[in-house]
């Protein structure tokens, strides 16, 4: 699963207009025009992303896209005293996407580990809470494990049945 769909599968299942997409991406520090953000959620096959009406999502706009997310669902958070302006980037390198996404969507619901666990059994797949803590663990720690598309997928569609019926 590559970035341009995650954000196609978060925008679907949480029914997002484009106006907001470009107001999370705003929010996160990118600026796209709404023309922009429809190319990014254009659907392609990889022979034809040389076209001009497809922009790929690199981590990095992911990124922002996420960080903006959490900042238009539950408003701006003060800096504390040496706390630096911008994070750091969460996403190393394209083997953690799938983590971010799915610690960043949690925080921007507001979700707790029960409700996540209980949205990807929406989709019917299995995910045990020692599963789920090992995807939320930053990378590097011991019991970090890395989220596979396959649970990243599901988490997506789950939302979809919870939020779209």
């Amino acid at each position: 699963m590559d970035n341009n769909d995650i954000l196609i599968r978060l925008r679907y299942a949480l029914d997002m207009k484009d106006q907001d997409m470009v107001k999370i991406f705003e929010l996160g520090g990118v600026e796209l025009t709404k023309e922009d953000v429809l190319k990014v959620l254009t659907k392609v096959e990889e022979d034809e992303e040389d076209d001009e009406h497809y922009m790929k999502c690199t981590n990095s706009m992911l990124e922002s896209f996420l960080n903006g997310f959490i900042t238009f669902k539950r408003g701006p958070q003060k800096p504390k005293p040496g706390q630096p302006d911008k994070p750091d980037r969460s996403i190393k390198n394209h083997s953690s996407v799938n983590n971010v996404m799915l610690k960043k969507v949690k925080i921007a619901l507001q979700l707790k580990n029960e409700d996540v666990i209980e949205i990807v059994d929406l989709a019917g797949v299995t995910m045990t809470k020692g599963e789920l803590g090992a995807f939320l663990r930053k990378e590097g720690h011991k019991n970090y494990k890395e989220c596979g598309d396959k649970y990243a997928r599901n988490f997506l569609k789950g939302l979809a049945i919870r939020y779209r019926g």
